[in-house]
This record gives structure tokens, C-alpha cells and sequence, in this order.
């Protein structure tokens, strides 16, 4: 990043939420309030799968010169907080509500990637004008998306993994075991050339949040994979805030049809399309996205 070498890093908080219901959420908070003259906005991330919840450190840099604070969580059954089995896309909303009244924010826009590019969306479509706008990035659509061929151009790996969680749990959770016996580098998840360049980049801090995930095993990722292709919970045609959809016209983990099936679906959405990307390496986009959207979630 361009100013990542002369920006101190801020310090990341770390919090439980006691949901009250035997579930505990755990937090992430850069903190910090903002520029001088800029009040500090804050941007709820959401991970993808499977990752665990920090904050993107890539965009830190960005986010101090945009006056944004970072706020964050693992979703159940990822790093500390609690596993939620038959969770729905939909409770990402609920978790958010819980998550920034436990740190007294009132208004908040909300940015994710790949599974948490989904999961963003839900705060976005149900909890009204808390939500100052919405950017997601790679993000899954909706299974039987109406129009949408939803594996079409989607590599063997990943087509495999949502069709096993299409079938339901079990046949998920066989999947999962068998897949676990492949050797590594034997199975094509879909990264693209551009996608390795990217992990040699900034982007590689991925592997600080991948890593704890996979280690945990796959209870969490098999919840996220049977959300993304039940029933949501919600519409994204019912998501009021302003939103960019940001895609890869290479990505083979989530074609590009989803987002641009999200970009049509979304009353206020703009899509920005980079043909030559894959599902990572379209990050290179995320300093220009996150601007948009501090800039869209002043203006509302």
C-alpha cells in the first residue's frame, strides 16, 4: 500500500458479547476517532469463508487517512465465538445489532469479501438506516437466483464443497472428511495466476486468518457453505443503502455472474467489474472501494 510504510498500525481490541442465549460473539475494534477534521466512521468487516474475524490489515493504512474505524467478529463457530449450527445468512444482522450496541455505535456501513461480501448484505437489507452503505466484494448470490446459472464457471473444488452442501449437512459433512484425505495442491479451488501474485502482496495476510480457521476444522466453514445455499432469510432487493458490488471477470471461486446477479438484484448498487481479476487478486480494488464508500456512507 502506498501509505501503509509511514502509518502507524492501530491497535486492534479484542471482546466477548455475551448474547445471552448461551452464545458468545467475539469482537474485534481498532478504535480510534478519526482524523481532525473528519468524524470517525465506522465499517463492520465481514470474512470470508473460512477465515476468522480481524479486521483487514491491508486497508489499514486506508482506513486511518479516511477517518474509518474498524469493527469486527468471528461468526459462530469461528475463533472465540460460539458455534451456532443451522445459522442463517440472515442472523449476520442480529450478530452485527449485538455487536455494535455492545459498543455503543449507532450508525455504521458494513464491507466484506467472498462469504462475508454475503454476510455483508444482511445487515444492509434489515437493519434500516443504522446501515450507511454497503460494499461487497466476490460475494456468493442467492441459490436459485432467479436468471443465475449458480455453478457456471465455478472450479471443480468449490462446485463440489456447495453442491455436497446443497444435498444438506450430512452429505456436507462427508464431503468435508473425504476432502481432508486429498493431498494438498490436488484439488482446483480456482485460484488464478493473478490470485498467487496476489498472496505475495499485501493480500498474503490471509494467511493469518485462514490458518486459525482451517486448524479449528471444518464445523464452521460447513455452516457458512449450508447458509449460502438455504433459504437467506432476506431479499437483497430489500437492501436500501447505498452499495458497490466489486467483482473479478476471472474469478473462478464465485463467478462473476453473482455479482453482477447482486448488482441487478440491488435497488442502489453499483458494480465495478475488473475483467482481469480473480477472487483475490480484485483487492487491489478495496483502497477505492473503501473511499467509496466512506464518501457514500457521509453523503447518507
Amino acid at each position: 500500500m502506498s501509505d501503509a510504510a509511514d502509518t502507524p498500525a492501530p491497535a486492534v481490541t479484542e471482546s466477548d458479547v455475551d448474547l445471552g442465549d448461551g452464545h458468545v460473539l467475539h469482537v474485534y475494534d481498532t478504535g480510534g476517532p478519526g482524523t481532525p477534521d473528519v468524524e470517525a466512521l465506522v465499517v463492520v468487516w465481514h470474512h470470508g469463508t473460512p477465515n476468522i474475524g480481524a479486521p483487514p490489515q491491508p486497508l489499514f493504512a486506508a482506513a486511518a487517512r479516511l477517518g474509518i474505524r474498524w469493527v469486527s467478529y468471528d461468526r459462530p463457530g469461528y475463533g472465540g465465538s460460539t458455534a451456532r449450527p443451522g445459522r442463517d445468512v440472515a442472523s449476520a444482522a442480529r450478530d452485527v445489532a449485538a455487536v455494535v450496541d455492545h459498543l455503543g455505535v449507532g450508525s455504521f456501513a458494513v464491507m466484506g469479501h467472498s462469504g462475508g461480501g454475503t454476510h455483508a448484505l444482511a445487515p444492509a437489507a434489515l437493519l434500516g438506516d443504522r446501515v450507511l452503505g454497503v460494499v461487497t466484494v466476490s460475494g456468493v448470490a442467492p441459490f436459485g437466483a432467479p436468471g443465475l446459472d449458480f455453478f457456471a464457471g465455478m472450479a471443480p473444488g468449490g462446485e463440489a464443497s456447495l453442491r455436497a452442501a446443497a444435498a444438506g449437512r450430512e452429505a456436507k459433512e462427508a464431503h468435508e472428511a473425504a476432502a481432508a484425505q486429498v493431498p494438498d495442491g490436488e484439488v482446483d479451488f480456482g485460484f488464478v495466476e493473478a490470485d498467487e501474485e496476489a498472496f505475495s502482496g499485501p493480500w498474503g495476510w490471509f494467511g493469518s486468518v485462514v490458518g486459525p480457521a482451517l486448524a479449528a476444522g471444518p464445523a464452521a466453514l460447513i455452516d457458512d457453505d449450508l447458509a449460502y445455499v438455504s433459504d437467506w432469510g432476506f431479499d437483497p432487493r430489500d437492501v436500501a443503502a447505498p452499495a458497490l458490488v466489486v467483482h473479478g471477470g476471472a474469478d473462478r471461486i464465485v463467478p462473476v455472474s453473482h455479482g453482477e446477479w447482486l448488482a441487478s438484484a440491488i435497488p442502489d448498487a453499483d458494480l465495478w467489474l475488473q475483467p482481469l481479476d480473480g477472487h483475490v487478486s480484485v483487492l487491489s480494488t478495496a483502497e477505492d472501494a473503501l473511499t467509496w464508500l466512506a464518501r457514500a456512507a457521509r453523503r447518507s
